[in-house]
């Protein structure tokens, strides 16, 4: 069996350290290990998917099978893909899509993603002459599948999703390729260390890469991408805030429910398994000196909202599902909201005197806190900031953001907020500054992407603003 190779050898021997026998070996075993791993996470994959709801549409899509009048779109045209995971990376996707399509006349665009959630986004904020799809799973006749079918012109992918089957497609088919708005979180970069072998040749692949900063930049270098294709462009979620604006009226809705404009409000966005139970003892303490204080927990995944009602019932409170706030309220005593819906994040952060990040506690990774500082609002994260590493770093630096070092001390820094109104207001104006001076990273990734598909298809169609 001869697996094709998908760089010349001196590209592969130059970035990589390997020889072709060498990659050759490494792609067959990957492809070969696959299947059995994919087997064995199945049925955990299928019950997530089964959990989250609405996993039977397009599911061929996962397979790499598109329908004929899907494939008639993408005949004779150029066709630009961009993956995007999941909800985080789709809505810094949708402002580039929206940029590159003024720029990019006559182009078919393809975006895909891996969740449910996400594909609610897609269909929500893309044009609808954007077309939006599962991306197929990454072995080998899935993937191979997947390009037969869209047969791009080019691919991008969004921040950190290196999957092997298709970095190699893309090669084996001689098409351009990005990573923009990439970031190497430090487990990330040592899981790609100990594969060296295997990983160098995969970030020797790109043919151009926008990294959210010069740390990252580095790290990128260091792990096989070459130092002429690496440039800083910026992190893209400070321009996405701006176009992923409340889509609920989340005031009116807790006026029905009796809250006054005037009471205190800790927004709890993202958050993960044990985060609840920690911010419900929180309010309890934190009622003590302001009792109207309302508690609205906004959980990462929405499916788990069930479950976290059962756990607050049994810790003494009466808590509120969104889904019920069209109903009067029996008990006006606990006004604790948990949201079961989806997209309505930024619209409860709107009307937060307070925010906590979630994924930060009793998680690893933590979820984004530029969304609130995109609304002044000033915010408190636990240890676990793995993913926005330099971001939270920044906000913390600047007087955006504070950082509690565990659960114990979430209702101290709590307290201390909620006392002081002129705190939180000099950090809302520093959020506010931080992220305009950060803005702009949108447009300098798509001028990235632009000048090189120019550079590598002559005949491709001149900006409109140039």
């Amino acid at each position: 069996m001869r697996i094709p190779v998908p760089v010349s050898l001196s590209t592969l021997t130059l970035t990589s350290g390997i020889n072709a026998r060498e990659f050759r070996f490494m792609r067959f075993l990957y492809n070969l290990l696959l299947i059995p791993a994919l087997v064995l996470a199945s049925p955990y994959y299928f019950w997530k998917m089964v959990r989250r709801g609405n996993w039977q549409k397009d599911f061929a899509q996962r397979l790499g099978i598109f329908s004929e009048p899907f494939k008639m779109k993408l005949i004779g045209r150029r066709v630009l893909w961009l993956h995007a995971v999941s909800v985080g990376e789709v809505n810094v996707t949708v402002p580039l899509v929206t940029e590159l399509l003024r720029r990019l006349n006559g182009w078919q665009f393809i975006v895909s993603t891996t969740t449910a959630t996400g594909m609610s986004e897609l269909k929500k904020k893309l044009p609808p002459e954007i077309l939006a799809i599962y991306c197929p799973i990454d072995c080998w006749p899935c993937r191979h599948s997947g390009f037969a079918a869209l047969n791009p012109t080019a691919v991008v992918l969004v921040e950190a999703e290196i999957w092997p089957n298709m970095v190699w497609q893309s090669s084996d088919r001689k098409l351009p390729l990005f990573l923009v708005n990439a970031r190497i979180s430090d487990k990330s970069f040592s899981r790609y260390k100990q594969f060296a072998s295997l990983f160098s040749a995969l970030f020797g692949s790109f043919t151009s890469v926008g990294a959210q900063n010069s740390e990252d930049s580095q790290c990128l270098r260091e792990l096989g991408c070459a130092e002429s294709r690496v440039a800083v462009t910026g992190n893209m979620k400070y321009d996405a805030v701006s176009s992923n604006s409340a889509t609920t009226n989340a005031r009116a809705l807790l006026q029905k429910w009796g809250v006054a404009e005037s009471a205190p409000v800790l927004v709890a966005g993202s958050t993960h398994d044990g985060e609840e139970r920690l911010l419900a003892e929180s309010f309890r303490q934190l009622r003590r000196d302001w009792p109207d204080l309302v508690l609205i927990i906004v959980p990462r995944h929405q499916e788990r909202s069930g479950d976290i009602a059962t756990q607050l019932t049994q810790q003494g409170f009466a808590p509120r599902l969104r889904s019920q706030m069209d109903a009067v309220p029996q008990s006006t005593q606990d006004k604790l909201l948990i949201v079961d819906s989806t997209g309505e994040l930024m619209s409860f952060y709107e009307i937060a005197t307070v925010v906590f990040v979630g994924k930060s506690i009793t998680a690893h990774g933590g979820q984004n806190p530029i969304e609130p500082a995109a609304l002044g609002k000033p915010a408190v994260f636990g240890p676990h900031m793995e993913n926005f590493r330099a971001i939270s770093a920044e906000l913390v630096r600047n007087d955006v953001a504070i950082q509690i070092e565990n659960g114990e001390a979430l209702t101290g820094v709590l307290r201390e907020l909620f006392a002081s109104p002129e705190r939180r207001r000099v950090m809302g104006e520093n959020a506010r500054r931080v992220v305009a001076a950060n803005s702009g990273a949108t447009l300098r990734t798509a001028d990235l992407i632009e000048s090189e598909l120019r550079r590598r298809i002559p005949t491709c169609p001149a900006s409109s603003s140039s």
